[in-house]
């Protein structure tokens, strides 16, 4: 059993939505404009967690500053063109959040701004006191945007419980001092993540609520 913390602080893609159907193919839009070989599904879903600056660097080992920054351009134009269509909130996360105790806030690579519209369009923004997405600063696995929810806040970070899909998620958690939680059913590879010791792990949204 999980016990009670006075802060949650949720990633987002992966843990709280569905949304690889979406992310993926706005990916592979971008792969094949720009003329670089085209990847799995599988091979795509695996680097959601991570900037997608990450994935384009494997996969172009000469890319420069300005075509890097071209090719995230073009992601989000292509991603939020698709509206978060196909997009959906894993079975039971609404009744999980309305049933957790304590103060929330997220911990995600997308921006502010784009999380906020997000949490919005499926009902789910009135649970979180703050939405914190990376904002300028070096995206996870860097605990950054973690801490930046835990110094607002004002808490100390063994008060903090962060929830998470992928090994990025885990190593941040770990470098920002908090208790991390690993759920099963997102995109990361458990193996992976288990190497960074989670401290718990749960298979469903509604084990994280304590009994």
């Amino acid at each position: 059993m999980i016990p009670a913390f006075p802060v949650y602080i949720f990633d987002v893609d992966g843990t709280l939505t569905d949304s690889a159907v979406d992310i993926c193919p706005s990916v592979a839009q971008v792969l094949e404009k720009y003329q670089l070989p085209p990847q799995s599904y599988e091979f795509l879903r695996s680097y959601i967690g991570l900037h997608l600056e990450a994935l384009f660097h494997d996969l172009d080992a000469g890319l420069t500053k300005e075509r890097c920054d071209a090719m995230i351009a073009d992601y989000r134009t292509i991603y939020h063109a698709r509206e978060h269509s196909q997009t959906r909130v894993f079975e039971g996360i609404p009744e999980m959040l309305q049933g957790l105790p304590g103060r929330k806030s997220t911990a995600t690579t997308k921006g502010t701004p784009a999380t906020k519209i997000i949490l919005q369009k499926f009902g789910l923004i009135h649970h979180f006191e703050h939405v914190q997405g990376t904002d300028g600063f070096p995206a996870k696995p860097e605990p950054d945007v973690i801490l930046k929810t835990v110094e607002l806040f004002g808490v100390s970070p063994a008060d903090c419980l962060f929830i998470g899909d992928a090994p990025a998620d885990m190593e941040a958690g770990k470098r920002a001092g908090v208790k991390v939680c690993a759920v099963s059913y997102g995109y990361g590879n458990h193996d992976e993540m288990r190497t960074f010791q989670p401290d718990y792990w749960i298979n469903a949204p509604i084990e994280l609520i304590p009994r």
